[in-house]
C-alpha cells in the first residue's frame, strides 16, 4: 500500500482535517490527523494494519511476541497488529499523567515487542511507552505508527516503522503563522474537546 492510497482511507473517512488545531503536545498545526474515524471501519482497519504488519516482517528480522501501545490511540492499531502478527496485545495508560501497565497486564522479561501506535507527531507518547516496556523487561524491537507526521526526522530510540509518512509542520504558540492566527484553534484529539 503506497502513501497515497493509505492517505486516501484518511479523506475518505475525513480524517484529514483543514483549520487550525492544538495538539496534544501543546504545538498548533494547519492540518490534523483524526485516526479514530479511520479506524471506525473494521475492514479498513484490517487492510492498514496488514500492510503495516506485511512491511515490519519485511524489513525486520526478528520474532515478535507482544504488542504494546499507548492508550488512548494506539489500542486499535495495536490489537489490529497483534492478530495480524499472531501474537498477543496489551497496552498502557496514563495514570496521574504517567503511562504505566495496569488490568493485569505482564511484559515477560526479554520478550521482543512491538510499539504500536496510531501517529507518531513528537514522539512524546512512543518515548513514553517504550519507557514503560523497557522498565519491565521487555526487548523493543521496533515501533510502528499508520501515519509518521515527522516524515521520518523523529527519533524515538528504536527503529520506527510507518504505513505513510507526512510531513505537517507544527507551530509553537508564540510563533504561529498569520493564517493560524486568524483562525480560531479547536483541540480535537482525545485529551481535548470532542
Amino acid at each position: 500500500m503506497d502513501r497515497e492510497e493509505v492517505l486516501q482511507y484518511f479523506r475518505d473517512a475525513d480524517a484529514l482535517l483543514e483549520g487550525h488545531f492544538i495538539l496534544s503536545s501543546g504545538l498548533h498545526a494547519a492540518r490534523y490527523l483524526q485516526c479514530a474515524r479511520v479506524l471506525m471501519d473494521p475492514s479498513v482497519s484490517e487492510k492498514l494494519c496488514r500492510s503495516l504488519a506485511d512491511k515490519i516482517l519485511t524489513i525486520l528480522n526478528v520474532k515478535i511476541d507482544l504488542v504494546v501501545s499507548p492508550a488512548m490511540g494506539g489500542v486499535v492499531v495495536g490489537y489490529e497488529m497483534a492478530r495480524q502478527l499472531r501474537v498477543k496485545s496489551i497496552f498502557t495508560e496514563r495514570v496521574d499523567g504517567q503511562l504505566m501497565l495496569r488490568r493485569g497486564f505482564e511484559i515477560p522479561k526479554g520478550a521482543n515487542i512491538l510499539m504500536a501506535e496510531d501517529i507518531v507527531t513528537t514522539g512524546l507518547s512512543s518515548r513514553e511507552c517504550i519507557k514503560v516496556i523497557n522498565d519491565y523487561g521487555g526487548n523493543v524491537v521496533a515501533a510502528s505508527c499508520l501515519i509518521d507526521r515527522s516524515n521520518g526526522a523523529v527519533d524515538i530510540g528504536v527503529p520506527l516503522v510507518s504505513l505513510a509518512g507526512l510531513e505537517i509542520p507544527a507551530y509553537k504558540e508564540d510563533n504561529l503563522p498569520p493564517e493560524l492566527m486568524a483562525i480560531p484553534a479547536m483541540k480535537p484529539g482525545s485529551r481535548g474537546l470532542k
